[in-house]
């Protein structure tokens, strides 16, 4: 990296204080900090969603698979996200926004208290906190190792910097500096992303290199299944990605909690799967091709970096690198803010014996939150390396667990599936991940090791599978009940609006101070 190209990473890092700065203005209360108000625009919410949906671990893990398997990448992520979403848009969106304009949750796990019961609303809460601290930790060193393989910065400084900046922005704005930030994040990483791709396409002799390409790729480059990520893999993450892009993750629910109608929960969904639909053919053109340009490449984990350094010139550099911090600020921020909310909303009450917060408090209380889950995520991210990577942690870890934890998130808000209760929630979170572990720790482990072909699949898989199946099942054996669980559902599917008055004081007592 040249001079010009620090004045560019550093002018970034320095628009994204200046946003956050500004968007504490919109931050008054709770509310404002957590859902902004309620009165996101759908096309922001769909941005942020869409920026939030991905970290810079895309130009690491992801270009390293782009440069050894060719586009089977883009279909079983990219297409499946979008898929994800548009099957989800019908369904979960709308459901989000009623809940928060009838019952003023502010939380994605506050509904949960009244859907099942309190226990299972901590132990989602717990478990769902401290898996995240781990996801957003492969992201701190997914961009620790772009900006060594930029310029020499080592892992603790690449760590404290985009985190720190990331912390600033974040604590001050709540969801409104994430969004605003996401916002302009977005609009970087385009220009970014499309000097990229000119640059390479003059590097290979013209846009006919876009077909022409193939030929000179590895033969398997150009199916869209193959290896180690067959159909069944990409079938497996289409049903992870259901449920973590509908609102299964914390944060992306907080974009649909954030819209101000259920129409407008719904166009955000549609834009975000239409961004992952066709925006990320743009990002991995570069990375299909690199392995013409370094056929040789010892390190394919650095092969975005190295076309970087080679085709830009200083100042295109410094853009590119803050595009590509610009994906992990944007999942981070919006992690921490999710992950706050939930310990504000759900776990500090009850570590209180059920006294919650005043407004003020909660807002107080809710930036120290985001700074704390900032630093703790920031200190593991130096210690990634003991979890597999970040390939292992973002893939493995980070997806094999999330079914377990968003099955009975999202599913607890259908209707057919009224019957599963608390033991069905806690059930199959617990036999999820029972099923993660019996994977990794087993005598399984020697089968899937010789059967590498299927063992992504079946490690991602099978934890969601079993969690899904315990849900139906003891549903089914051990219906539950309760009257407050049925109004709620009654409350938030369509086409019923009865809402009960006792039933909303009974999910937020506080809900007066909040809303």
């Amino acid at each position: 990296m040249g001079f010009f190209a620090w004045v560019v990473l550093v002018a970034y890092f320095a628009l994204m204080m200046i946003v956050g700065y500004w968007a504490r203005k919109r931050v008054v209360n709770a509310s404002d900090f957590f859902t902004a108000g309620g009165e996101m625009p759908w096309w922001l919410s769909g941005i942020s969603h869409h920026m939030s949906g991905y970290s810079s671990a895309v130009f690491v893990g992801y270009a390293a698979l782009a440069y050894t398997s060719g586009i089977t990448v883009y279909f079983w992520w990219a297409a499946s996200i979008s898929l994800a979403l548009l099957f989800g848009m019908p369904i979960f969106p709308g459901r989000w926004v009623r809940m928060r304009q009838q019952f003023h949750v502010i939380s994605p796990l506050e509904y949960l208290k009244v859907r099942y019961d309190l226990p299972t609303q901590q132990l989602l809460g717990w478990s769902g906190a401290i898996l995240k601290v781990f996801d957003v930790g492969a992201k701190w060193s997914a961009s620790a190792i772009l900006l060594h393989a930029f310029a020499g910065v080592p892992l603790l400084w690449g760590v404290i910097l985009t985190g720190s900046v990331t912390a600033f922005y974040s604590v001050m704005g709540g969801l409104w500096a994430d969004a605003l930030t996401d916002l302009s994040q977005f609009v970087i990483q385009f220009i970014a992303g499309v000097s990229m791709l000119v640059a390479t396409l003059i590097k290979l002799g013209g846009v006919s290199s876009v077909w022409q390409i193939w030929h000179l790729l590895p033969p398997d480059h150009h199916k869209p299944f193959h290896g180690d990520y067959t159909v069944i893999f990409a079938a497996t993450y289409f049903f992870v990605n259901a449920l973590s892009y509908n609102g299964g993750s914390w944060s992306l629910a907080q974009r649909f909690l954030a819209s101000a109608t259920p129409t407008a929960a719904r166009r955000s969904a549609l834009l975000s799967a239409l961004l992952f639909l066709f925006w990320p053919l743009v990002l991995f053109f570069p990375m299909w091709a690199a392995p013409v340009i370094f056929p040789h490449l010892q390190d394919p984990s650095e092969s975005y970096a190295a076309l970087t350094k080679t085709l830009l010139p200083s100042g295109l550099i410094g853009l590119v690198l803050a595009g590509l911090f610009a994906h992990t600020m944007a999942m981070t921020s919006s992690d921490a803010n999710a992950v706050s909310a939930v310990i504000i909303r759900d776990i500090m009450p009850v570590l209180r014996k059920g006294r919650p917060f005043a407004d003020k408090q909660q807002l107080l209380f809710g930036r120290v939150a985001t700074f704390s889950f900032l630093l703790i995520s920031m200190v593991l991210a130096l210690f990634s390396s003991h979890f597999g990577g970040v390939i292992g942690m973002v893939i493995l870890w980070y997806g094999a667990l999330l079914g377990p934890i968003a099955v009975p998130i999202l599913l607890g808000l259908l209707r057919p599936f009224r019957r599963s209760g608390p033991s069905a929630a806690i059930g199959s979170c617990i036999a999820g991940a029972l099923a993660f572990a019996s994977l990794k720790l087993s005598a399984m482990q020697p089968w899937l090791s010789s059967h590498a072909h299927i063992a992504n699949a079946v490690t991602v898989g099978a934890p969601l599978f079993v969690s899904l199946l315990a849900y139906i099942v003891i549903g089914v054996f051990y219906p539950s009940r309760n009257k407050d669980s049925a109004a709620f559902l009654e409350a938030i599917n369509p086409p019923s609006e009865r809402q009960s008055g006792d039933l909303r004081t009974a999910l937020n007592p506080s809900s007066h101070g909040a809303s």
